[in-house]
Protein backbone atom coordinates (compact mmCIF):
# COMPACT_ATOMS: atom_id res chain seq x y z
CA UNK A 1 0.00 0.00 0.00
CA UNK A 2 1.25 3.42 -0.71
CA UNK A 3 2.49 5.34 2.19
CA UNK A 4 0.28 8.82 2.96
CA UNK A 5 1.34 10.98 5.11
CA UNK A 6 -1.42 13.40 6.15
CA UNK A 7 -1.40 16.42 9.25
CA UNK A 8 -3.88 16.35 11.92
CA UNK A 9 -4.39 18.83 15.04
CA UNK A 10 -3.30 17.68 18.57
CA UNK A 11 -6.59 18.73 20.38
CA UNK A 12 -6.74 19.39 24.59
CA UNK A 13 -9.64 17.32 26.20
CA UNK A 14 -10.52 17.19 29.70
CA UNK A 15 -7.96 18.49 31.89
CA UNK A 16 -4.76 16.78 30.91
CA UNK A 17 -5.22 14.65 27.80
CA UNK A 18 -4.16 15.70 24.32
CA UNK A 19 -6.10 13.45 21.55
CA UNK A 20 -5.13 13.14 18.07
CA UNK A 21 -8.29 11.95 15.53
CA UNK A 22 -7.50 8.65 13.60
CA UNK A 23 -7.79 8.38 9.71
CA UNK A 24 -10.93 6.83 8.92
CA UNK A 25 -10.18 4.61 6.06
CA UNK A 26 -7.31 3.22 8.08
CA UNK A 27 -9.95 2.31 10.89
CA UNK A 28 -12.31 0.69 8.47
CA UNK A 29 -9.74 -1.52 6.62
CA UNK A 30 -8.90 -3.13 9.69
CA UNK A 31 -12.40 -3.43 10.79
CA UNK A 32 -11.81 -1.41 13.86
CA UNK A 33 -14.69 0.04 15.67
CA UNK A 34 -15.40 2.45 18.86
CA UNK A 35 -14.22 0.34 22.05
CA UNK A 36 -11.41 -1.40 20.27
CA UNK A 37 -8.06 -0.54 21.90
CA UNK A 38 -4.91 -0.10 19.87
CA UNK A 39 -1.41 -0.44 20.50
CA UNK A 40 1.18 2.52 20.69
CA UNK A 41 5.35 2.70 20.49
CA UNK A 42 7.84 5.22 21.16
CA UNK A 43 10.67 4.59 18.92
CA UNK A 44 12.70 7.38 19.90
CA UNK A 45 12.33 11.16 21.29
CA UNK A 46 10.59 12.15 17.97
CA UNK A 47 8.65 9.06 16.81
CA UNK A 48 5.35 7.38 17.87
CA UNK A 49 3.99 4.55 16.18
CA UNK A 50 0.60 2.97 15.93
CA UNK A 51 -0.58 -0.47 15.08
CA UNK A 52 -4.08 -2.50 15.72
CA UNK A 53 -5.16 -5.15 17.87
CA UNK A 54 -2.66 -8.07 17.20
CA UNK A 55 -3.93 -10.16 14.27
CA UNK A 56 -4.89 -13.28 16.04
CA UNK A 57 -8.26 -11.26 16.66
CA UNK A 58 -10.03 -8.89 14.70
CA UNK A 59 -7.50 -8.66 11.74
CA UNK A 60 -7.96 -11.98 10.91
CA UNK A 61 -11.28 -12.02 8.89
CA UNK A 62 -11.39 -15.77 7.58
CA UNK A 63 -12.19 -17.82 10.54
CA UNK A 64 -14.02 -20.70 9.27
CA UNK A 65 -14.71 -22.85 6.43
CA UNK A 66 -17.13 -26.07 4.89
CA UNK A 67 -16.29 -28.63 2.34
CA UNK A 68 -18.99 -30.51 1.13
CA UNK A 69 -18.04 -33.28 -0.86
CA UNK A 70 -19.75 -35.93 -2.82
CA UNK A 71 -19.72 -39.91 -1.66
CA UNK A 72 -17.03 -40.72 -4.78
CA UNK A 73 -14.55 -37.95 -3.56
CA UNK A 74 -11.25 -38.87 -2.87
CA UNK A 75 -8.38 -36.86 -4.27
CA UNK A 76 -9.64 -33.69 -5.05
CA UNK A 77 -10.45 -33.45 -1.07
CA UNK A 78 -7.21 -32.42 -0.16
CA UNK A 79 -6.51 -30.73 -3.30
CA UNK A 80 -9.70 -28.26 -1.66
CA UNK A 81 -8.25 -28.49 1.88
CA UNK A 82 -5.12 -27.56 0.91
CA UNK A 83 -6.41 -24.26 -0.81
CA UNK A 84 -8.35 -23.91 2.56
CA UNK A 85 -5.17 -23.56 4.33
CA UNK A 86 -3.55 -21.57 2.00
CA UNK A 87 -6.33 -18.95 2.56
CA UNK A 88 -5.66 -18.63 5.93
CA UNK A 89 -8.99 -20.34 7.30
CA UNK A 90 -8.32 -21.40 11.27
CA UNK A 91 -10.66 -24.00 10.98
CA UNK A 92 -11.99 -25.94 8.17
CA UNK A 93 -14.80 -28.66 8.21
CA UNK A 94 -15.47 -31.54 6.03
CA UNK A 95 -18.59 -33.05 5.44
CA UNK A 96 -20.67 -35.24 2.92
CA UNK A 97 -23.20 -34.05 0.77
CA UNK A 98 -25.38 -36.89 1.83
CA UNK A 99 -24.93 -39.91 3.87
CA UNK A 100 -21.54 -40.13 5.63
CA UNK A 101 -17.42 -40.22 5.15
CA UNK A 102 -16.45 -43.44 3.95
CA UNK A 103 -13.07 -44.74 5.65
CA UNK A 104 -11.07 -44.04 3.15
CA UNK A 105 -12.18 -40.17 2.66
CA UNK A 106 -11.33 -39.85 6.41
CA UNK A 107 -8.00 -41.31 6.24
CA UNK A 108 -7.32 -39.56 2.87
CA UNK A 109 -7.85 -36.32 4.78
CA UNK A 110 -6.24 -37.47 8.05
CA UNK A 111 -2.58 -38.25 6.21
CA UNK A 112 -3.03 -34.83 4.34
CA UNK A 113 -3.12 -32.91 7.64
CA UNK A 114 -0.27 -35.29 8.86
CA UNK A 115 1.42 -35.04 5.78
CA UNK A 116 1.05 -31.79 4.72
CA UNK A 117 -0.73 -28.79 6.80
CA UNK A 118 2.16 -27.70 9.23
CA UNK A 119 0.36 -26.26 12.56
CA UNK A 120 -2.83 -28.47 11.69
CA UNK A 121 -5.08 -31.02 14.20
CA UNK A 122 -8.03 -32.86 13.78
CA UNK A 123 -10.65 -31.87 16.61
CA UNK A 124 -13.07 -33.60 15.72
CA UNK A 125 -13.25 -37.08 13.69
CA UNK A 126 -16.54 -39.32 13.08
CA UNK A 127 -18.20 -40.82 9.79
CA UNK A 128 -20.41 -37.47 9.73
CA UNK A 129 -17.63 -35.05 9.06
CA UNK A 130 -13.82 -33.89 10.43
CA UNK A 131 -12.89 -31.01 11.68
CA UNK A 132 -9.63 -29.61 11.24
CA UNK A 133 -8.44 -26.62 13.34
CA UNK A 134 -5.06 -24.68 12.13
CA UNK A 135 -3.17 -23.97 15.91
CA UNK A 136 0.09 -22.56 14.84
CA UNK A 137 0.60 -18.72 15.59
CA UNK A 138 2.36 -16.69 13.24
CA UNK A 139 4.99 -15.51 15.94
CA UNK A 140 5.34 -18.76 16.83
CA UNK A 141 7.19 -19.99 14.05
CA UNK A 142 8.16 -16.63 11.67
CA UNK A 143 8.25 -17.13 7.39
CA UNK A 144 12.02 -16.80 7.40
CA UNK A 145 12.21 -19.35 10.51
CA UNK A 146 10.59 -21.73 8.35
CA UNK A 147 12.45 -20.96 5.28
CA UNK A 148 15.28 -21.55 6.81
CA UNK A 149 14.07 -24.92 7.97
CA UNK A 150 12.78 -26.05 4.58
CA UNK A 151 16.65 -24.91 3.11
CA UNK A 152 17.96 -26.94 5.70
CA UNK A 153 15.93 -30.14 5.26
CA UNK A 154 16.23 -29.52 1.01
CA UNK A 155 20.29 -29.87 1.77
CA UNK A 156 20.30 -33.04 3.80
CA UNK A 157 18.14 -34.68 1.62
CA UNK A 158 20.32 -34.05 -1.49
CA UNK A 159 23.64 -35.01 1.14
CA UNK A 160 21.76 -38.06 2.26
CA UNK A 161 20.24 -39.17 -1.34
CA UNK A 162 24.12 -39.46 -2.47
CA UNK A 163 25.23 -41.18 0.59
CA UNK A 164 22.54 -43.58 -0.13
CA UNK A 165 24.28 -43.93 -3.46
CA UNK A 166 27.42 -44.64 -2.34
CA UNK A 167 26.92 -47.02 0.43
CA UNK A 168 23.54 -48.19 -2.19
CA UNK A 169 21.83 -47.75 1.37
CA UNK A 170 17.86 -48.28 0.63
CA UNK A 171 16.85 -47.52 3.85
CA UNK A 172 18.73 -44.32 3.77
CA UNK A 173 17.23 -43.74 0.20
CA UNK A 174 13.58 -44.44 1.80
CA UNK A 175 14.44 -41.62 4.52
CA UNK A 176 14.97 -39.33 1.92
CA UNK A 177 12.02 -39.52 -0.11
CA UNK A 178 10.02 -39.56 3.11
CA UNK A 179 11.55 -35.76 4.44
CA UNK A 180 10.12 -34.52 0.70
CA UNK A 181 6.91 -34.20 2.48
CA UNK A 182 8.40 -32.34 5.26
CA UNK A 183 9.76 -30.35 3.11
CA UNK A 184 6.50 -29.27 1.73
CA UNK A 185 4.80 -28.89 4.68
CA UNK A 186 7.23 -26.02 5.27
CA UNK A 187 6.60 -24.83 2.07
CA UNK A 188 2.80 -25.03 2.27
CA UNK A 189 2.74 -22.95 5.84
CA UNK A 190 5.18 -20.34 4.46
CA UNK A 191 2.43 -19.94 1.24
CA UNK A 192 -0.22 -19.66 3.47
CA UNK A 193 1.28 -16.80 5.53
CA UNK A 194 2.61 -14.75 3.00
CA UNK A 195 -0.87 -14.91 1.61
CA UNK A 196 -1.94 -13.62 4.96
CA UNK A 197 0.36 -10.89 5.12
CA UNK A 198 -0.77 -9.97 1.56
CA UNK A 199 -4.04 -8.75 2.49
CA UNK A 200 -3.27 -7.09 5.63
CA UNK A 201 -0.35 -4.55 5.72
CA UNK A 202 0.13 -4.14 9.35
CA UNK A 203 0.72 -8.37 9.26
CA UNK A 204 3.28 -7.63 6.20
CA UNK A 205 5.44 -5.51 8.27
CA UNK A 206 5.43 -7.62 11.47
CA UNK A 207 6.70 -10.57 9.05
CA UNK A 208 10.09 -8.32 8.06
CA UNK A 209 8.05 -7.58 4.44
CA UNK A 210 8.82 -4.10 2.89
CA UNK A 211 6.38 -4.73 0.22
CA UNK A 212 3.48 -7.36 -0.99
CA UNK A 213 5.76 -7.97 -4.06
CA UNK A 214 8.58 -8.82 -1.80
CA UNK A 215 5.96 -11.80 -0.85
CA UNK A 216 5.53 -12.96 -4.76
CA UNK A 217 9.58 -13.16 -4.23
CA UNK A 218 9.19 -15.47 -1.42
CA UNK A 219 6.48 -17.26 -3.01
CA UNK A 220 8.56 -18.07 -5.96
CA UNK A 221 11.93 -18.72 -3.72
CA UNK A 222 9.11 -21.29 -1.92
CA UNK A 223 8.91 -23.34 -4.97
CA UNK A 224 12.54 -23.73 -6.27
CA UNK A 225 13.18 -24.99 -2.69
CA UNK A 226 10.14 -27.50 -3.17
CA UNK A 227 11.63 -28.97 -6.49
CA UNK A 228 15.42 -28.70 -5.11
CA UNK A 229 14.10 -31.31 -2.60
CA UNK A 230 12.11 -32.88 -5.29
CA UNK A 231 15.13 -33.81 -6.93
CA UNK A 232 16.63 -34.94 -4.52
CA UNK A 233 13.86 -37.33 -3.61
CA UNK A 234 14.19 -38.50 -7.73
CA UNK A 235 18.22 -39.80 -6.65
CA UNK A 236 16.97 -41.67 -3.71
CA UNK A 237 14.51 -43.25 -6.39
CA UNK A 238 17.07 -44.54 -8.48
CA UNK A 239 18.94 -46.38 -5.66
CA UNK A 240 15.46 -47.81 -4.75
CA UNK A 241 15.13 -48.69 -8.36
CA UNK A 242 18.69 -50.03 -9.46
CA UNK A 243 19.25 -51.36 -5.79
CA UNK A 244 23.28 -51.79 -7.40
CA UNK A 245 26.25 -49.75 -6.21
CA UNK A 246 28.03 -47.41 -8.30
CA UNK A 247 31.91 -47.33 -8.79
CA UNK A 248 33.31 -45.65 -6.61
CA UNK A 249 35.22 -43.38 -8.66
CA UNK A 250 32.00 -41.98 -10.81
CA UNK A 251 30.41 -41.48 -6.94
CA UNK A 252 33.10 -39.35 -5.75
CA UNK A 253 32.77 -37.11 -9.37
CA UNK A 254 28.75 -37.06 -8.11
CA UNK A 255 29.69 -35.64 -4.50
CA UNK A 256 31.72 -32.79 -5.79
CA UNK A 257 29.12 -32.08 -8.11
CA UNK A 258 26.75 -32.22 -5.45
CA UNK A 259 28.46 -30.18 -2.94
CA UNK A 260 29.12 -27.47 -5.90
CA UNK A 261 25.17 -27.21 -6.58
CA UNK A 262 24.52 -27.25 -3.05
CA UNK A 263 27.23 -24.70 -2.36
CA UNK A 264 25.30 -22.10 -4.94
CA UNK A 265 22.06 -22.77 -3.04
CA UNK A 266 23.85 -21.03 0.03
CA UNK A 267 25.23 -18.77 -2.36
CA UNK A 268 21.84 -17.75 -3.50
CA UNK A 269 19.77 -18.14 -0.14
CA UNK A 270 22.43 -15.73 1.56
CA UNK A 271 21.99 -13.19 -1.14
CA UNK A 272 18.11 -13.83 -0.33
CA UNK A 273 18.64 -12.91 3.73
CA UNK A 274 21.21 -9.98 3.11
CA UNK A 275 18.89 -8.17 0.08
CA UNK A 276 22.44 -8.34 -1.73
CA UNK A 277 21.94 -7.42 -5.55
CA UNK A 278 26.17 -7.78 -5.82
CA UNK A 279 25.77 -11.20 -4.10
CA UNK A 280 23.01 -12.32 -6.50
CA UNK A 281 24.71 -11.69 -9.60
CA UNK A 282 27.66 -13.31 -8.69
CA UNK A 283 25.67 -16.41 -7.76
CA UNK A 284 24.40 -16.44 -11.11
CA UNK A 285 28.19 -16.48 -12.78
CA UNK A 286 29.26 -19.18 -10.05
CA UNK A 287 26.05 -21.33 -11.56
CA UNK A 288 27.99 -21.99 -15.01
CA UNK A 289 30.67 -23.84 -13.70
CA UNK A 290 28.57 -26.27 -13.19
CA UNK A 291 28.99 -27.67 -16.86
CA UNK A 292 32.67 -28.30 -15.51
CA UNK A 293 31.64 -30.88 -12.70
CA UNK A 294 29.10 -32.45 -14.70
CA UNK A 295 31.85 -33.43 -17.28
CA UNK A 296 33.92 -34.48 -14.85
CA UNK A 297 31.09 -37.43 -14.02
CA UNK A 298 30.89 -37.87 -17.72
CA UNK A 299 34.84 -38.28 -18.13
CA UNK A 300 34.87 -41.19 -15.16
CA UNK A 301 31.30 -42.89 -16.66
CA UNK A 302 33.32 -43.44 -20.15
CA UNK A 303 34.70 -46.87 -19.04
CA UNK A 304 30.92 -48.05 -18.57
CA UNK A 305 29.41 -50.50 -20.98
CA UNK A 306 25.89 -51.45 -19.87
CA UNK A 307 23.70 -48.94 -21.39
CA UNK A 308 21.23 -48.73 -18.51
CA UNK A 309 23.64 -47.97 -15.91
CA UNK A 310 24.88 -45.10 -18.11
CA UNK A 311 21.32 -43.68 -18.20
CA UNK A 312 21.50 -43.74 -14.45
CA UNK A 313 23.90 -42.24 -14.24
CA UNK A 314 23.16 -39.39 -16.57
CA UNK A 315 19.92 -39.12 -15.19
CA UNK A 316 21.40 -38.41 -11.70
CA UNK A 317 23.74 -35.74 -13.17
CA UNK A 318 20.97 -34.08 -14.29
CA UNK A 319 18.88 -34.01 -11.27
CA UNK A 320 21.87 -32.35 -9.66
CA UNK A 321 22.27 -30.03 -12.68
CA UNK A 322 18.70 -29.16 -11.61
CA UNK A 323 19.30 -27.78 -8.26
CA UNK A 324 22.21 -25.61 -9.09
CA UNK A 325 19.75 -24.13 -11.90
CA UNK A 326 17.19 -23.50 -9.40
CA UNK A 327 19.56 -21.85 -7.22
CA UNK A 328 20.42 -19.39 -10.13
CA UNK A 329 16.14 -18.72 -10.44
CA UNK A 330 16.48 -18.08 -7.08
CA UNK A 331 19.26 -15.48 -7.16
CA UNK A 332 17.58 -14.13 -10.29
CA UNK A 333 14.84 -13.33 -7.71
CA UNK A 334 16.65 -11.10 -5.57
CA UNK A 335 17.92 -9.32 -8.30
CA UNK A 336 14.36 -8.37 -8.91
CA UNK A 337 13.60 -7.98 -5.58
CA UNK A 338 16.33 -5.68 -4.77
CA UNK A 339 16.90 -3.72 -8.00
CA UNK A 340 15.75 -0.50 -7.06
CA UNK A 341 17.81 -0.68 -4.00
CA UNK A 342 21.30 -0.89 -6.07
CA UNK A 343 19.49 2.08 -8.33
CA UNK A 344 20.35 4.10 -5.10
CA UNK A 345 23.09 3.60 -4.40
CA UNK A 346 24.64 4.23 -7.79
CA UNK A 347 22.63 7.80 -7.87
Amino acid sequence: MEEREETRKIQFTGKSSYIVSLPKQWVMDLGLKQGDQIRMRRKDSSTLEIYPPKFETRSQKKEDATIEIDDEETASIVRKLISLYFLGYKTINIKPKTGRLSPNQRNTVKEAVKRMLMGSEIISDSSGGITVQVLVNLLELSVDGAFKRMIHLAKSMSNDAILAMRENNLELAQEVINTDDEVDRFGFYIIRQLKIAIQNEHMLKEMGFRNARDCLGYRLVVKNIERTGDHAAFIAKDVLEFKKPVKKEIVEKIEEMNEFALSVLDDACLALFKEDYVQAEKTIEKTNEIIKYEKRVRDASKSLKDDEEIYRIRRMTENIRRISEYSSDIAEIVLNMNIEKSLKKIA
